[in-house]
């Protein structure tokens, strides 16, 4: 199963290119928290400052980054690809596939997978809300008089970011590889100014001063992991941009680049607090001359601007995937880029998401108080991918019980760790993205629960297609010429807008089609597998359209796919009918009223099932009915 559409390996040019993007987009975030890992750590006074502490905070950092970086996600969660797409949806789907034969622990699986993708929206609330934050707080070592302008500037920037979207990063993306490329040349070279004149801080690498720093002072290290964890924001990316780049790239990108000049940084932060305990306060801005410190804040600035386009572009993404999955309700969805399909902007989710950032940004006020909200909804991500590929590996590539255990059981063992110590922070601002997925959480069961409460009450009471269809050819009502195609939600089912048709227009079209569009828990699916055709009766046959949830939604092209079976379909003369259901809630119905009622509301405002399937607007027509459940 692993590597099933995987694209061969890139070389040449086309691997530099790749690996470049990578830069660009996949280690943003990772490629930032020097901005804030070690501040934190040290904030407040929580470690006692000596050189055995700094040794011991560096030493965690590294192997932090090698354990769940190099080892986790580079080495082991790269190999789950989902027909060569990565990230929580596709591993998601790729675990509930391992497990088919297993109904409840499949859909248990699906639901700890759903809810791990919606604390992806907390953490993208949290993560460019710090990262800006937190570089734009440079000002402050520029001079003290620009305190006041942080807060600011901050929302300034982040609103021309979120203004930008609706016209696409396409001309600007370009330039992403490249001022990454440049900014971790910067921070390797901040921090070998500062090795150089304490080279012994190198000897950190060794993981025995972390697991002196841990026996020595259990308590506080424990509690610091919360902040450790800051130095992988962003890890998830690493898997979830693996259908952009493929492993390769990605991998490149990690070891030649990223993971060498974030330790060099990291350890030039620790030879300066060994040289200088007062620059604890911002140790990153303090690397720097006076005279390049403000270069240095508009270099981190735009890069926490690229760290957070690619999470928004993320955010986009995943919710056209879970869309197509069934847990979201149809939204509007523009395609910004006229080649590249993959570049989406939805409105809602932009302006939804600028909001709450915003107002993370006004509620806590600065990064420190940030990075106590960050790192309960990314461990328990984490946590979550873990969970899942045991059921990859064992289930889906069917690898012996013991090794799945050893090689998934050590990261959990860590996963949990930091989870934990994440947890004591739930007070002091970890509530915040935990509402956040919780919420979204409580939205797309709602969705997908109403969904399947509504279509078993269009199923009562209905009426068999290809019986109907048949015995419509031996009384048939009048004829009109032209094609009609009838979307249902359950194969083999009259659907409504045939009925009302009949009722009310008491004709039936020369040809039609009953077509059900059928999601799948894959990527991609291609045009040989796109549609399935069963002939119900004279000129009238039974339609199914299948997608993958990254595939793009064109009903007429994929309609056009069934010319060489003899159904061919003229624009001028084929029009599409469509069912809206309006809800009705009721008290006694399957779900609670209050859910019912969310569940109308969603609906109501879905957007149109004609432009969702790419539909012409002028050969559309809708046909309402109300449902109770």
């Amino acid at each position: 199963m692993t590597g099933s559409g995987q694209r061969p390996p890139p070389t040449g040019k086309a691997l530099a290119a790749l690996t470049l993007g990578a830069m660009g987009v996949v280690y943003g975030d990772i490629g930032t928290s020097v901005l804030y890992a070690v501040k934190e750590i040290f904030a407040d006074g929580r470690v006692s400052f000596s050189p055995a502490n700094v040794y011991g905070v560096l030493s965690l950092i590294f192997w932090t980054l090698t354990t769940i970086v190099s080892l986790k996600y580079v080495t082991l969660v790269l190999r789950a690809d989902n027909h060569g797409e990565g990230g929580l949806v596709a591993m998601l789907a790729l675990a509930s596939q391992s497990v088919g034969d297993r109904p409840h622990l499949r859909r248990a699986l699906m639901l700890v997978g759903i809810f791990g993708t919606c604390l992806f929206y907390g953490d993208g609330v949290i993560t460019p809300a710090i990262s800006v934050l937190s570089a734009v707080e440079g000002l402050r070592e520029v001079s003290p008089e620009l305190a006041h302008w942080v807060l600011p500037i901050t929302l300034l920037v982040l609103t021309a970011l979120f203004l930008v979207q609706r016209h696409g990063t396409g001309g600007i993306g370009r330039f992403f590889g490249p001022l990454m490329l440049l900014w971790f040349a910067g921070i390797a070279a901040l921090g070998v100014m500062h090795i150089v004149g304490h080279p012994e801080i190198l000897q950190a690498v060794w993981p025995g001063y972390a697991l002196g720093f841990i026996a020595r002072q259990p308590g506080t290290a424990f509690i610091i992991l919360g902040a450790v964890i800051l130095c992988v924001t962003g890890a998830e990316a690493l898997y979830a941009d693996m259908g952009h780049f493929g492993r390769l790239p990605i991998r490149l990108a990690w070891f030649g680049v990223a993971m060498p000049a974030l330790t060099l940084n990291y350890f030039g932060q620790g030879a300066l607090l060994l040289a200088n305990p007062a620059a604890v306060s911002n140790p990153f801005f303090s690397l720097a001359p006076g005279w390049l410190t403000l270069p240095l804040v508009l270099l981190a600035t735009a890069a926490t601007v690229i760290a957070s386009q690619a999470l928004i572009s993320g955010a986009f993404s995943v919710t056209k995937q879970v869309i197509q999955l069934g847990y979201l309700p149809r939204l509007r969805i523009i395609h910004t880029h006229v080649r590249d399909t993959g570049q989406i902007y939805i409105p809602l989710v932009n302006w939804l998401l600028f909001g709450a950032i915003a107002f993370a940004v006004l509620m806590f006020r600065s990064s420190s108080e940030l990075a106590s909200a960050y790192g309960v909804a990314v461990t328990t991500d984490m946590l979550i991918t873990t969970v899942l590929t045991f059921f990859v590996i064992r289930f889906g590539w069917r690898l012996p019980l013991a090794l799945c255990v050893a090689a998934t059981g050590f990261f959990l063992v860590i996963d949990l760790a930091f989870w934990a110590s994440n947890l004591t922070k739930l007070f002091d601002g970890g509530w915040f993205p935990l509402l956040i997925g919780a919420t979204v959480y409580g939205v797309m069961l709602t969705w997908h629960d109403g969904r399947v409460l509504m279509n078993h009450a269009l199923q009562e009471g209905s009426i068999d297609l290809k019986s109907m269809m048949s015995a419509l050819c031996t009384e048939f009502p009048t004829r009109v010429s032209g094609t009609a195609v009838f979307l249902a939600n359950v194969p083999g089912v009259a659907p409504n807008a045939l009925l009302h048709n009949l009722k009310h227009n008491k004709v039936l079209h020369e040809t039609n089609l009953f077509v059900t569009v059928e999601m799948h828990e894959v990527p991609w699916v291609g045009l040989t597998d796109r549609i399935q055709v069963e002939k119900l009766a004279k000129n009238s046959w039974q339609v199914a359209v299948h997608y993958g949830f990254k595939n793009d939604m064109d009903l007429p092209k994929a309609l056009a796919l069934l010319a060489p079976q003899g159904v061919s379909l003229d624009p001028m003369t084929t029009s599409y009918f469509i069912s809206r259901e309006k809800l009705i809630p009721d008290a006694e119905g399957g779900m609670a009223l209050w859910r019912e009622r969310l569940f109308a509301q969603m609906l109501r405002n879905s957007s149109s099932l004609a432009d969702y399937l790419n539909l012409p607007s002028n050969a559309v027509v809708e046909l309402g009915a109300q449902v109770k459940f």
